[in-house]
């Protein structure tokens, strides 16, 4: 299934893909709720906060459009046509990436294949959705694009085992890595973190929504691809991840708790290259969709 955070006049909805189109989930639960439990309860307006109360459920998703369905209520229960796609985690507790995480990436920059996860943070308010506009500090030199699988948490993970993994998984949405790269080479020279290089505000474009993970099965081979103003730049399979995910989760919650509705963000393969003013970058993977995003100057 397909969750999208959606803004309109009235705030925040969570939409549901029901047949292509999406119903207003915000609303539809609450209703549903009310006639089949008998209670009254507070919409849920976004998707973090669905995952931190612990609601992330598909088999309650499928009741609530089966209720719909009954009741020939799917009409009224749409998303409304001016509603907006957000960010589908417009601002996660934490984002989790990770560096070098394909051979042939490491390669094309002159670096060693890893032998343990290389984990960096980005900052949760880098965080834009779909059609938002990336917005390229002047002065900062050459700024690139890093098409990346990014795992959503839907549940706290601590000390998780690698076979118990996909468990603490509530779905996958699509993560472009926007990186100030020479930026990020100065800092590495002098032995500083990337942090800096990957955070700037609009540099971590996510969605444009969360397919559940019972919709792919691992082990997940996915293609992936990255055009810029519609060029290929970047093509590749999940499959050739150098750490997979059971792999990563196992390694991070190790060095820490992972917490509902963080992002692990799991690497970009070979092909990075340059944006510039007047550029659109499209990120797509296999079953999940596709990623827009205008480039501007700021």
């Amino acid at each position: 299934m397909k969750l999208a955070q959606f803004e309109d006049a009235q705030g925040y909805c969570i939409g549901i893909d029901h047949k292509g189109t999406w119903i207003n989930y915000t609303d539809a639960e609450a209703a549903y709720t009310s006639i089949t439990h008998r209670v009254v309860v507070e919409p849920t307006t976004t998707i973090l906060q669905l995952i931190e109360d612990g609601r992330f459920d598909v088999a309650e998703f499928k009741a609530v459009l089966r209720f719909l369905k009954q009741h020939r209520l799917e009409k009224q229960y749409r998303v409304g046509s001016e509603a907006v796609l957000k960010a589908p985690i417009m601002r996660p507790p934490k984002i989790v990436a990770l560096g070098l995480n394909y051979v042939l990436h490491a390669k094309e920059g002159n670096f060693q294949v890893p032998k343990e996860p290389i984990i960096f943070s980005k900052a949760g308010s880098s965080v834009i959705g779909p059609e938002e506009t990336i917005l390229l500090p002047r002065g900062l030199g050459q700024i690139g694009h890093e098409v990346e699988l990014a795992v959503v948490l839907g549940r706290r993970a601590t000390q998780v085992r690698k076979k118990d993994a996909y468990r603490y998984v509530a779905g996958y949405t699509i993560a472009n890595d926007v990186t100030a790269r020479d930026q990020q080479t100065k800092d590495l020279t002098v032995r500083h973190p990337w942090f800096r290089s990957k955070s700037y505000d609009t540099f971590t474009p996510l969605g444009p929504w969360i397919v559940t993970s019972d919709e792919i099965k691992p082990p997940i081979r996915l293609n992936l691809q990255c055009r810029v103003s519609g060029k290929i730049r970047q093509n590749a399979n999940t499959r050739d991840l150098v750490f997979d995910i059971p792999t990563i989760i196992e390694f991070v919650t190790r060095n820490m708790s992972l917490d509902p509705g963080d992002i692990i963000s799991t690497g970009t393969p070979e092909g990075i290259g340059a944006i510039n003013h007047g550029d659109t970058v499209s990120c797509h993977i296999e079953k999940i969709g596709e990623l827009r995003n205008p480039v501007r100057n700021r």
